[in-house]
């Protein structure tokens, strides 16, 4: 059998409240806890646990992210360790997934999971996903396709997915990509995978950072007050646009923000939309300085952004990443 390392995060599968009731819950169980709490997986792998953090998911910092990855590059280079599920509260899960996505440096699966419902919670969603990114991580057909979540019978791809629904168990999707695989009882059947640099491939690597640049996501509103963005330039490396339709700003929002990617500040330009991509527009862009997000969403274009910044302010070679990842 595989053996699966377990690295706890925290969430709410790692949660108590109330008995039946999906609120007022608080984080209470260890990764060992979990493992325990899921009958048969001594019969899927030899399973280990370590606890890494121990945050709800809105409370992971840039800082967390830098322990998580480098957790996983170090015991992946041990030849005992086969592969990874990290559990993880669901709010801000994809963005973890991405960002492991972009920094691990190895083809050992890596799937992230979660739950809806703490443990406590009539129902609870948690034991069944665990289960099942355990069968999905000890799949030998999971090495080498890059970061995965696993949730509800569904197996999506780390740059793909998306938390689509805020309270209902089958929370993930994959957005107009469509889902990775699926995983029936013992079983994983993929059907497709991304053809974009992750992992092994990945020109980024964090190992020896301590911080990461700063990044944030700005709402790009009808009638704005651009002024909003004088803030956001001063105390930030870097800004995601989430545009309005296909990326677009208004004319005044363009002319505030063209004053600081003139000073050296970077600048993508995303869409609010769920699904769709924001291309080059040579009105939009040289209008603002910006560099389009493709077909990642904004907060995920938060999180290649930050890498990028790492290696390089040049907005030619931002731009190829955003290309190829």
């Amino acid at each position: 059998m595989k053996n699966i390392m377990i690295l706890g995060t925290g969430g709410t599968i790692a949660s108590s409240g109330s008995p039946g009731a999906v609120k007022d819950y608080s984080l209470a169980f260890s990764a060992a806890d979990l493992i325990a709490s899921v009958p048969g997986l001594e019969r899927i792998a030899n399973v280990r646990a370590e606890q890494v953090l121990n945050v709800k998911s809105p409370d992971i910092t840039r800082s967390g992210w830098l322990k998580l990855a480098a957790r996983i590059n170090e015991l992946a280079a041990q030849s005992d360790v086969d592969g990874f599920v990290v559990t993880h509260g669901t709010d801000t899960m994809e963005e973890t997934a991405y960002f492991l996505h972009l920094t691990v440096k190895t083809d050992k699966p890596v799937v992230v999971t979660g739950a809806m419902r703490p443990p406590t919670a009539t129902s609870p969603d948690g034991a069944m996903n665990l289960f099942q990114a355990v069968v999905a991580a000890s799949s030998d057909e999971a090495r080498g396709r890059g970061v995965m979540v696993v949730f509800a019978d569904g197996l999506y791809g780390a740059r793909e997915v998306q938390k689509t629904v805020s309270s209902n168990v089958a929370a993930f999707g994959g957005r107009q990509f469509g889902c990775m695989g699926i995983v029936h009882g013992d079983d994983v059947f993929f059907v497709q995978q991304s053809d974009r640099r992750h992992t092994a491939r990945s020109e980024f690597d964090v190992r020896n950072l301590s911080e990461l640049p700063r990044v944030s996501v700005v709402w790009i509103s009808p009638d704005d007050d651009p002024r909003l963005l004088d803030w956001y330039a001063e105390h930030c490396d870097g800004l995601v646009l989430a545009g309005m339709g296909g990326g677009s700003l208004s004319d005044r929002c363009s002319e505030r923000l063209r004053v600081f990617t003139e000073k050296g500040l970077i600048a993508v330009r995303s869409t609010r939309c769920l699904d769709g991509v924001t291309v080059w527009q040579d009105t939009e862009d040289a209008r603002a300085g910006t560099i389009p997000a493709l077909t990642l969403p904004p907060h995920k274009a938060r999180v290649l952004l930050m890498l990028a910044l790492t290696k390089t302010r040049d907005k030619n070679e931002i731009a190829r990443m955003f290309a190829e990842y």
